[in-house]
């Protein structure tokens, strides 16, 4: 026991000497270039002093010329993108190379920043402009970082945000509240404004004192319309509390251009919080929940499972608590045989564990038939649900306003698939997508954006035939409109893009009909012939 102290207490002696001299390796190093700034000569013998003047008549300073020529990191990352041979400067330098990156990695690893970064374009720049500054630069002081460069780097956001600002003009934009509860238990909502370009966060609201009050709530959203200017809303999107719903009725009524859509992502958790009401899918929810606590809860069970599962984890987490649920079932169906040898493995049997009521209650739902059947019908009900909540969510990285009326089509009828078409056993969960669909998540806009997606219009020839797509995209075109000039100058667009004439027709708006989302569709066909 006192041989292993000793032992301890020599590799603790051992890791701070060295840590001791790296640290004075780089203060020497700080201390050597802030000698080259101040001209100071070092400590030199005889034999070195001829050598460190011929450095010096070598030295090569920068001025005001090498400034003006000098390439800026933007130009310096494309141009190192095509120079992909190595000079001989570059194999001569490698060493200083090796140093220089080791500072970097150094400067990660000591202030815990994320390796990721290095893939930044940030990044990039930054070592760019240092090198092509060269040697003694100065670097930004704790006051200079606080506010000088963060006003500048402010100023310079604000411009990147401008194209946006033209965009919402142009075309209308969306505006976005997310209500959230902070650490301090504080109500907070954020606001955001969504284009073609992109979503911009704008704005963040403490709405502790009156956020469950519906009046109040709509002059806080009436307010923002305002400032972003009510002729370039389109649409209002909230979460279904009746709150926002109390505050949405006002908005429409003050201000009738515009239309309020509930959070479809919303929506679609309701709606699957709903499924999980069924019986079947209920009881399968709870054993599967169990389930998966006791074996992250036992480190025998767990590290067994690991074991028989290759280190396949039970538990996924999605984008709300009822996906997260549906992916946890998921994986559990697919470690199926897995779970059933290691519940029947000697391994198990044997262990305490295995002895034990909750064990035993584990290893009867893993053995259960019924139990696996349930999972299944979970599965089939809840699966093309999750999917569009995927794409509402943005984790497919697009749009959804004009995938999402297709995409609730395609869940019900993978929903009537995976049934085989027996209307017996998938009726009360279509009875539960239609409740929520018709009366909250179906507007016209959705129905527009589908008319208008040319993925669906042109490989759709009965769309026209279609009431209900063509009354969301009338009533969008009554509701949007400004005056009855600007119904005609539609009607006649509306034509032109049926019959994919002008540039719709062209070889390379086809070819990108069901490559992009329509917006970048839209913009690259107006830059198509600029």
């Amino acid at each position: 026991m006192i041989a292993a102290y000793e032992k301890k207490i020599a590799e603790t002696a051992a890791y701070m000497e060295a840590m001791q001299e790296e640290d004075e390796e780089e203060e020497d190093g700080i201390l050597e270039i802030a000698r080259l700034k101040s001209g100071k000569k070092h400590p030199t013998t005889s034999n070195e002093a001829s050598s460190t003047a011929s450095n010096k008549r070598i030295t090569t300073k920068k001025g005001p010329i090498d400034f003006l020529f000098s390439k800026a990191p933007e130009e310096s990352i494309k141009l190192g993108k095509t120079m992909r041979q190595s000079s001989v400067n570059e194999t001569y330098n490698k060493a200083t190379r090796d140093r220089a990156v080791q500072y970097i990695a150094r400067f990660f690893f000591r202030n815990g920043i994320p390796f990721n970064v290095a893939k930044s374009k940030s990044f990039k720049l930054m070592i760019e402009a240092i090198g092509t500054y060269g040697p003694h630069l100065k670097p930004p002081s704790y006051h200079e970082l606080r506010v000088p460069l963060l006003k500048i780097e402010l100023e310079y956001t604000k411009g990147l945000l401008r194209g946006h600002e033209e965009e919402r003009i142009k075309y209308g934009c969306s505006i976005m509240s997310d209500g959230w509860t902070d650490r301090k238990n504080r109500t907070l909502i954020n606001f955001l404004v969504n284009c073609s370009l992109g979503t911009q966060f704008v704005r963040s609201v403490d709405a502790s004192e009156y956020m469950k009050t519906g009046q109040k709530v709509f002059e806080l959203l009436d307010s923002f319309v305002e400032e972003i200017g009510e002729k370039n809303v389109i649409q209002v999107v909230t979460d279904n509390g009746s709150n926002y719903v109390l505050a949405a009725k006002i908005l429409q009524v003050t201000r009738p251009k515009i239309f309020w859509t509930p959070c479809a992502a919303h929506c679609l958790d309701l709606m699957l919080e709903d499924i999980g009401k069924i019986p079947k899918v209920k009881r399968v929810i709870q054993r599967g929940i169990k389930l998966v606590g006791y074996i992250y809860n036992h480190a025998l069970a767990l590290n067994t499972m690991r074991k028989f599962t290759q280190k396949t984890e039970l538990v996924r987490h999605g984008v709300t608590r009822f996906a997260t649920t549906f992916l946890t079932l998921q994986r559990l169906h697919k470690q199926k045989a897995n779970l059933r040898r290691m519940f029947t493995s000697d391994e198990w049997l044997k262990s305490k564990a295995a002895k034990e009521p909750k064990g035993k209650q584990a290893t009867d739902v893993v053995l259960m038939p019924s139990f696996w059947n349930d999972v299944d019908y979970a599965l089939k009900a809840m699966g093309p649900l999750v999917r569009v909540l995927r794409l509402v969510d943005n984790e497919k990285k697009k749009p959804a306003m004009g995938f999402i009326y297709e995409a609730m089509d395609r869940a019900k009828e993978a929903i009537q698939r995976a049934f085989n078409n027996n209307e017996g056993k998938y009726k009360d969960i279509l009875a539960i997508i239609d409740k929520r669909w018709d009366c909250q998540l179906h507007h016209p806009l959705h129905a527009a954006g589908y008319y208008l997606n040319p993925k669906f219009f042109y490989t759709n020839p009965n769309i026209d035939s279609d009431n209900e797509v063509v009354d969301g995209l009338y009533k969008c075109i009554d509701k949007l409109s400004e005056d009855d000039d600007f119904v005609v100058e539609v009607h006649k667009q509306l034509l032109v893009y049926k019959r994919a004439g002008e540039r719709f027709g062209m070889t390379a708006a086809m070819k990108a009909r069901t490559e992009i989302s329509p917006g970048k569709w839209k913009n690259s066909l107006i830059n198509l012939n600029d």
